[in-house]
C-alpha cells in the first residue's frame, strides 16, 4: 500500500523530547522554542518569529494584530483550507472570494483590484503549494490602497519569490505577516504546529503580549518589566517544549529532507509530462518568479470524472492519491454570505485537481510505478 503521506522521522525526535522533559521546562517558550525561532528569523530574515500550536492559530493571531474587525472586508482565494478566511471570520470580518489563476491555484491578481473597496483591510495571499503568488502586484495594490498583506505560508517553506530586481525573498519575508504550518503532511513537520513571522516591527512587541495570552509575561522573563499581568487580549498560542523539540529535529535535516522531496516531485514531473503534452493532463505551473519547494506533486484534470475514475483506478492498485480543496464560496457555511460571482478557476481545481502520494520515505522506484500507474490509465481509455 503506498499511503497519500507517512511523516518522516529524522531519529532526533524522542531524544531531544527527553531533553525538554528533563529540562523542567515544559509549558513553552523555553530552550526548543528559542533554538527554532532563532533559526527561522536567521535563515529566512523574518523581524521576529513566534512558534504557534497551528497554522490556524498564526492566521488568527494576524488577525487580532491587523485589528480585523465587524464591518472590515477581506481578500481570500476561494480555493484554499478554510483556515484563510476563517480566522478572520472570527473576527467579524466579510470575506471577499477571489478567483484563482487559469494557470496555477494561486489568487489571480488581476482581478483583485476590481474587489478592493474603501471597507477592504487586508488581502491574504495563499501560495499554494509553495508556489509564490504574484507578490509584486499585491505589494502594489497593498501600498496604494494602504492595506494588510497577509501570507499563508502554510506551504511554502524553504521557498522563494524572485522579484522584478532579480532578488530571491523567502515566502513569508514579504508581507506584514505570515503563517505557517508543520502539520505531519508539510516538509517540515511537528505533528501538529505553527509559527507566525513578524516583517513589520510595529507589530512585534504587541505580537508576543497576545502570544501569551494577553499578558506581558515575555517581559517579565526578560527583566523588562518588574511584573506581569494581562494588559491586551490574546489566547494561549504558544506550543509546549515536546512540539518545539520534535520540530528542532526537522530543521537540523531541514536540507536533506528537501533534497529527497525534490528528488521525487521531479521524477513524477519528468515521468508525467509527456501526458500533460498530450493534452491528457495539467502538470504544475511554476512562474519565472517562483521556486519550488516540492511540497507537493498535484495534477488537474480534464473534467471531473477522469479525476474520479483515475483516483479509482489508482486505489484498485493500492496507491492513495486524495483531491484536495472545495471551493469556500460553495462552502455550506459561507455560500449565503457570499456575493453570488462565479469563480470558475477555483471550481476547476475543486472538481479537477488530484495530489499525489508524497513524503519523504516514498522510494523512487515507487513514484515511478505511480507514474506507470498512470500512464496505463490514459492507455486504456484510448
Amino acid at each position: 500500500m503506498i499511503y497519500f503521506n507517512k511523516p518522516f522521522l529524522t531519529g532526533k525526535e524522542t531524544h531531544y523530547i527527553y531533553e525538554a522533559v528533563n529540562s523542567g521546562k515544559l509549558s513553552g517558550n523555553g530552550l526548543f522554542t528559542k533554538k527554532c525561532q532563532s533559526f527561522f528569523e536567521q535563515k529566512y530574515a523574518f523581524k521576529k518569529a513566534l512558534l504557534t500550536t497551528s497554522c490556524t492559530d498564526a492566521l488568527e493571531m494576524a488577525a487580532i494584530l491587523a485589528n480585523i474587525e465587524p464591518g472590515d472586508e477581506l481578500i481570500v482565494p476561494s480555493y484554499t483550507f478554510v483556515s484563510s478566511a476563517l480566522a478572520f471570520v472570527r473576527q467579524g470580518a466579510k470575506i471577499i472570494f477571489a478567483d484563482s489563476s487559469a494557470e496555477n491555484p494561486n489568487i489571480d491578481t488581476s482581478t483583485l483590484e476590481s474587489l478592493i473597496t474603501p471597507k477592504t483591510k487586508a488581502i491574504i495571499a495563499v501560495h499554494y503549494a509553495g508556489i509564490a503568488c504574484n507578490m509584486e502586484v499585491l505589494l502594489e495594490l497593498c501600498k496604494k490602497y494602504n492595506l494588510f498583506l497577509i501570507e499563508d505560508a502554510a506551504q511554502s517553506i524553504e521557498s522563494y519569490y524572485i522579484g522584478n530586481d532579480g532578488v530571491k525573498r523567502p515566502l513569508g519575508s514579504i508581507g506584514h505577516l505570515a503563517a505557517f504550518s508543520f502539520h505531519e503532511t508539510k516538509n517540515i513537520i511537528s505533528g501538529e504546529g505553527g509559527m507566525l513571522a513578524i516583517n513589520d516591527e510595529r507589530f512585534s512587541e504587541r505580537a508576543e503580549i497576545i502570544w501569551e495570552k494577553g499578558t506581558n509575561r515575555s517581559q517579565f522573563f526578560r527583566g523588562e518589566v518588574n511584573k506581569y499581568g494581562w494588559v491586551d487580549t490574546g489566547s494561549s498560542f504558544l506550543p509546549s517544549e515536546v512540539i518545539a523539540a520534535f520540530l528542532w529535529a526537522q530543521l537540523e535535516n531541514i536540507e536533506q529532507i528537501q533534497a529527497k522531496r525534490i528528488a521525487i516531485w521531479e521524477t513524477y514531473h519528468k515521468g508525467l509530462n509527456p501526458l500533460a503534452q498530450k493534452g491528457y493532463l495539467s502538470t504544475p505551473f511554476i512562474p519565472s518568479y517562483a521556486t519550488n519547494n516540492a511540497h507537493m506533486y498535484y495534477l488537474v484534470m480534464n473534467n471531473a470524472s477522469d479525476r474520479d475514475a483515475l483516483i479509482a483506478y489508482l486505489k484498485e492498485r493500492e496507491v492513495m492519491p486524495v483531491f484536495h480543496y472545495l471551493s469556500l464560496h460553495k462552502s455550506e457555511y459561507y455560500k449565503n454570505k457570499h456575493d453570488g460571482r462565479q469563480l470558475p478557476q477555483a471550481d476547476r481545481y475543486s472538481d479537477c485537481l488530484l495530489r499525489l502520494p508524497f513524503y519523504y520515505d516514498l522510494m523512487i522506484e515507487e513514484v515511478e510505478m505511480i507514474v506507470h500507474y498512470i500512464h496505463q490509465f490514459f492507455n486504456n481509455l484510448k
